[in-house]
């Protein structure tokens, strides 16, 4: 353990949202094997509805909450807008004020996202927690808003971790996500389901990717040194290793052993993407502990033998 990072505390009773999403079942297990004696609660509530979110808070009293439920991509963002603004920005906001009233003592890690730069990261270099938010679509701008809403309410007493994580993937994830969409399409390629043509969109782009088991570990690391973390904290996630997306692409292709061609699908591509996201994730390690551990090549060994598992399920017609 590093120098001057505290001894762990072990919350009692957890209130987990979004704890049936891709990350929130990797965090289920990871919080079991950290906390065998705590209490992890995952009762189905709607964020959006604030008498909803105070009866969940009165009926668990925690003395953590991990709060994940989101919508959670860009492409679901744009779907429909008004909603994503609902439950990005509103529902933490019924959480927050939830927890300041009726378990005040209970500390809030809020699941933020470094889409929360945007524009910043065009620096092309490594930001920090004090670099400009600057968001470029509705995800990141929902995300920035709560999170900046949040940050003000630990003037009122609220006990908010707020982590900006960068990209992560597993196994378990949906193929809306970039790592999971190329190991489907190889995975299908292979049990002979779809021709041997994968669709890309910008295979030039640099992105930190981190495998979500290390990601679990983060919040995990949040709550059982929550006694040594000012409120309003944040946190960046990051590896610290930008990978070009088409390298990424050429290393599952190797893994899976096919041969394909490869098609750029202009609705895979954002107009204000950026070239390089890359963050500096030191005072993670200095206040929690945290670094990533997970091998990347194990990382995508674990996500396509997982697209195996999925694409031998599907139905034939899929």
């Amino acid at each position: 353990m590093p120098p001057g990072v505290p001894t762990r505390i072990a919350p009692t009773r957890i209130l987990l949202t979004g704890a049936n999403g891709f990350v929130g079942q990797h965090l289920r297990t990871a919080i079991a094997a950290a906390f065998p004696g705590a209490l992890t609660m995952t009762p189905e509530f709607e964020v959006t509805d604030s008498a909803a979110v105070d009866r969940a808070v009165r009926e668990t009293m925690p003395d953590a909450c991990v709060h994940l439920a989101a919508i959670s991509t860009q492409a679901l963002a744009d779907a429909d807008e008004d909603r994503t603004w609902a439950v990005n920005l509103h529902g933490p906001l019924h959480l927050a004020r939830a927890i300041l009233r009726l378990a005040p003592a209970c500390q809030l890690v809020f699941v933020s996202s470094a889409e929360t730069y945007g524009a910043t990261f065009r620096r092309e270099r490594e930001i920090d927690e004090d670099a400009p938010l600057a968001p470029l679509n509705t995800y990141g701008a929902t995300k920035a808003a709560a999170d900046l809403a949040l940050g003000a309410m630990a003037g009122q007493g609220l006990r908010v971790v707020r982590v900006r994580p960068l990209n992560h993937t597993g196994p378990g994830q949906g193929s809306g996500l970039v790592v999971a969409s190329f190991a489907r399409q190889l995975a299908r390629i292979e049990a002979g389901l779809q021709e041997p043509v994968i669709s890309v969109g910008n295979l030039e782009a640099r992105r930190d990717f981190m495998d979500v088991r290390d990601v679990c570990a983060a919040y995990v690391a949040c709550m059982a040194r929550r006694e040594a973390i000012a409120p309003g904290t944040i946190l960046n996630l990051a590896s610290g290793v930008p990978r070009r997306i088409g390298d990424i692409l050429s290393d599952l292709i190797t893994l899976a052993g096919v041969q394909a061609s490869i098609v750029v699908d202009p609705g895979r591509t954002r107009a204000t993407e950026v070239p390089l996201a890359r963050c500096d994730a030191k005072r993670a390690m200095e206040l929690i502990g945290w670094s990533p551990v997970m091998g990347w090549s194990q990382t995508l060994r674990d996500v396509l033998d997982d697209w195996r598992r999925r694409v031998a399920a599907e139905p034939e017609s899929t």
